[in-house]
């Protein structure tokens, strides 16, 4: 019999895609790092180091749909990838999810209105008045049903505060319905304030304060851009909900095993802090609850590889943050 074999059903890949409404919802704690180079590889490793998210910039970056969709297709499900659209309107954001995009950071949404208008663009009916297409979410017609069954449950729409006109719209800008995330831009805020580039002066720190409290009275999870841990260590004592610095990535075939620099520094004991380049350390590094051990600086052995616990990742990398 010519054609498709007849003996076998087809398998075909999850569709479901990986979310984090879940853990929003719950008013957990994410950590995610900003993907800004057109490198499937650079994503595919990230993907495996530990974090809980991937901040994929369409914005600033110089990635376009067909590095978005090598990207996605390198990180597959293994993680949420959230991609911050080149600007909040309907072309980009429909055609983001119809990609296969856990989400979208919609960037420079500075009123109410529109954030109602971005909400309903990432919605299906009834929630909103996404197109329906057929692309990579819909397994290319193969999960067609399932995907426009449970988009609307599981894909994420978060929105960034990055101008003083959206902070001094907030309040109104929490009544849409739909959303589930706020995120912190506060370089473009302190522009927008007349204070370029600094982040730190008080009236920019007020402002993201006010942000970060009006978030929680209103019980909307809310996160912050930084460049490095150090910048955003102040906010995570404040208990913002998600994180994500800036990665540069160096591949250290003869140097420590994976070494997990983001946020690990801010939760090490001093001890671990302390140790020198040339010693073995042997206490455990925690970030966000995921073990990694550290190895001697010569080990080059499996059995000396660092490895996340949980990820299965057995490759030497360094995360210099």
């Amino acid at each position: 019999m010519h054609g498709l074999r007849q003996d076998r059903n087809p398998v075909y890949v999850s569709w479901m895609i990986p979310s984090i409404r879940p853990q929003l919802r719950k008013g957990e704690t994410l950590y995610g790092s900003i993907v800004s180079l057109p490198s499937p590889a650079v994503a595919e490793i990230l993907s495996e180091a530990g974090y809980d998210w991937l901040f994929i910039d369409a914005e600033h970056g110089a990635l376009d749909l067909g590095h978005l969709t090598q990207i996605l297709q390198a990180v597959g499900h293994r993680i949420p990838c959230i991609v911050r659209v080149p600007v909040a309107e309907e072309a980009s954001i429909k055609r983001v999810l119809d990609l296969g995009a856990s989400g979208i950071i919609a960037p420079q949404v500075n009123s109410s209105s529109h954030a109602a208008r971005v909400i309903r663009q990432a919605r299906y009916a009834p929630m909103g008045h996404r197109g329906v297409g057929i692309g990579r979410a819909h397994g290319y017609g193969a999960q067609f049903t399932d995907y426009l069954q449970y988009a609307n449950e599981r894909i994420s729409v978060i929105l960034q505060v990055e101008h003083i006109d959206a902070v001094q719209a907030l309040e109104t800008t929490l009544e849409c319905t739909g959303m589930d995330a706020i995120l912190l831009g506060p370089y473009d805020l302190a522009a927008s304030m007349g204070r370029m580039g600094q982040v730190d002066h008080p009236e920019v720190t007020q402002a993201i304060d006010h942000v970060i409290e009006t978030c929680h009275a209103h019980k909307m999870p809310v996160g912050y851009f930084g460049i490095d841990a150090k910048a955003v260590a102040p906010y995570r004592k404040k208990a913002a909900n998600f994180w994500s610095p800036e990665p540069t990535v160096y591949f250290s075939w003869r140097l420590p095993g994976a070494r997990v620099e983001p946020f690990a520094k801010i939760n090490q004991p001093p001890e671990a802090r302390n140790a020198g380049p040339d010693r073995e350390r042997a206490c455990q590094l925690r970030f966000d609850g995921i073990k990694t051990s550290s190895m001697p600086e010569d080990g080059l052995g499996d059995k000396q590889s660092s490895s996340f616990a949980g990820k299965g990742m057995r490759t030497r990398l360094e995360l210099g943050l």
